[in-house]
């Protein structure tokens, strides 16, 4: 069963991406645990995402494309990155979820993946 994990992290985490005295073991957590992923072959993908600053959201209203820099949520947590898993069962993904870097400081959270609809 496929499950996707999304690793919420706060903006002090975020920050530790480019902090060059944390970021070394900001990174080294994080390549650790994608290594172990891998490893164990539960990996189907999964990306790391440039801060929410370098995003843009997309509404449409009325057939009128309204495009706006960045996110607008007002949150305490941004989406870091994202995992998809293969694993037995929502158990093992909650195993795999427990050791992200981001666990502690931010959350994670687990979502079936929908089924690809039959051809």
């Amino acid at each position: 069963m496929h499950y996707m994990l999304l690793f919420n992290e706060t903006a002090e985490e975020m920050r530790k991406r480019t902090d060059p005295a944390l970021a070394d073991t900001y990174w080294g957590g994080w390549n650790a645990y994608m290594g172990a992923i891998g490893q164990a072959g539960a990996m189907v993908s999964g990306n790391g995402l440039q801060p929410p600053e370098a995003g843009t959201t997309l509404r449409v209203e009325n057939g009128m494309r309204h495009v706006a820099d960045g996110p607008f949520a007002d949150t305490k947590e941004m989406l870091g990155g994202y995992v998809v898993l293969d694993v037995p069962d929502l158990d093992a993904a909650l195993e795999w979820a427990a050791r992200a870097p981001c666990v502690s400081a931010g959350s994670v959270e687990i979502r079936p993946v929908l089924p690809s609809p039959a051809n």
